[in-house]
């Protein structure tokens, strides 16, 4: 494998981190910066939102950038924006701070995923973008724990800095070693708006979004949680975090596996359905903490097992637009985060307690299930169209 491609994973690495690490530490702050655990919660709302739309705009819009030059760019906005969160003395200073870093995030990771492509053999493509992703879903489970220890020693502030520092890394590593690369060919948003307009795909995308909305309804306020619920002290926070990260990971792996020995269809509703089932049983096996990490690892293993299962259900569907799907699968992921996120704000707000927030997630877990379902019982060859 290209050494050019592990550093880029590098760079997604340290990118991603910035995504999901508020979630672990939202009681601090919220304290911090006097307001509720739900406001907080909409840091993680806001950078989804932001990362999902930006994406596909910011790479049209830049398309005759070239793209060393765009990703060194990317870079520094992204080292501005967490500099600005260290810096900040109030909520919205803050806020703006998550717009800045989404925006440099999502072109950072796409261009991550360009630039390792082109950096290999035709060969050894899919084993460079497996490599970036494995890069992506690594920091998004596994940044969190990190955030909670490095709070616990010094401050949530200093979490930001240390990712505003580790982004120079990848920064002179790309300045060095990434050769210049122009775009050959970026698809228009129209082309890109045109793609959606199949209720089968539609249908896929949407189970995306419902799933990770009910994944992170609970999921965006697990801390909340397990100090209410089991009590634990910062440490045992983030042990627990650790252990849902690892199961994430391997869950991943799992699903692939699964998605190429039974099939796509399969695969996407047998992790959708036990995903709901999962939610719904998780808040009632707190009396017995052994059992609640088995059935917590179980619900990490499945957060992210459905993903590899879906992108071959998109690529089989409509292979002519693959490309195009396998980005707005991305943006599926992170407008799911954004309205769970969300969602499980209203409930803690609603109810003054975080209790409800995973019932609610697995009721819109149950939302996915019917999307596939719909999407699946649409013959392929009786595809129906939306005139847009």
């Amino acid at each position: 494998m290209n050494f050019r491609v592990y550093i880029l994973a590098t760079a997604t690495v340290i990118v991603g981190l910035v995504e999901l690490i508020v979630g672990g530490i939202l009681p601090i702050i919220a304290e911090d910066l006097n307001i509720t655990i739900g406001s907080a919660g909409q840091l993680i709302t806001v950078f989804a939102l932001v990362y999902a739309i930006s994406g596909p705009v910011l790479l049209s819009l830049t398309a005759k950038v070239e793209r060393k030059k765009l990703y060194l760019i990317s870079l520094s906005l992204f080292f501005l924006g967490n500099v600005l969160t260290y810096v900040s003395t109030d909520f919205s200073f803050v806020m703006i701070a998550r717009v800045i870093t989404a925006m440099s995030a999502s072109l950072v990771i796409v261009l991550s995923l360009t630039l390792a492509a082109k950096s290999v053999q035709p060969a050894y493509q899919g084993k460079a973008i497996g490599v970036i992703s494995m890069g992506i879903s690594s920091s998004l489970v596994l940044g969190v724990p990190l955030g909670i220890l490095v709070t616990n020693w010094f401050d949530w502030r200093t979490v930001f800095l240390g990712i505003a520092f580790l982004t120079i890394i990848p920064f002179i590593l790309i300045s060095v070693y990434i050769e210049q690369s122009w775009v050959e060919h970026v698809q228009p948003l129209s082309g890109q708006i045109k793609a959606l307009g199949n209720i089968k795909i539609i249908g896929a995308h949407l189970a995306v979004v419902f799933m990770l909305a009910g994944h992170y309804t609970f999921y965006a306020y697990f801390t909340p949680f397990l100090e209410s619920a089991l009590d634990l002290s910062g440490y045992w926070i983030s042990v627990f975090y650790f252990l849902f990260g690892i199961a994430a990971v391997f869950g991943g792996g799992l699903g692939g596996s699964l998605a190429d020995h039974i099939g796509a269809t399969k695969s996407m509703l047998i992790f959708i359905g036990s995903f709901a089932i999962v939610l719904f049983i998780l808040p009632y096996t707190t009396f017995f903490i052994p059992l609640f990490i088995i059935i917590m690892m179980i619900w990490g293993a499945l957060s992210w097992s459905n993903s590899p299962a879906t992108q071959s259900y998109l690529i089989q569907t409509d292979p002519l637009n693959s490309d195009i799907h396998q980005s707005l699968h991305n943006s599926a992921i992170q407008i799911g985060i954004a309205l769970g996120s969300a969602v499980g704000g209203i409930v803690v707000e609603q109810q003054s307690s975080v209790s409800h927030t995973a019932t609610v997630g697995g009721g819109i877990v149950v939302l996915a299930f019917i999307c596939a379902v719909v999407s699946i019982a649409i013959p392929k060859k009786e595809t129906h169209k939306i005139n847009l």
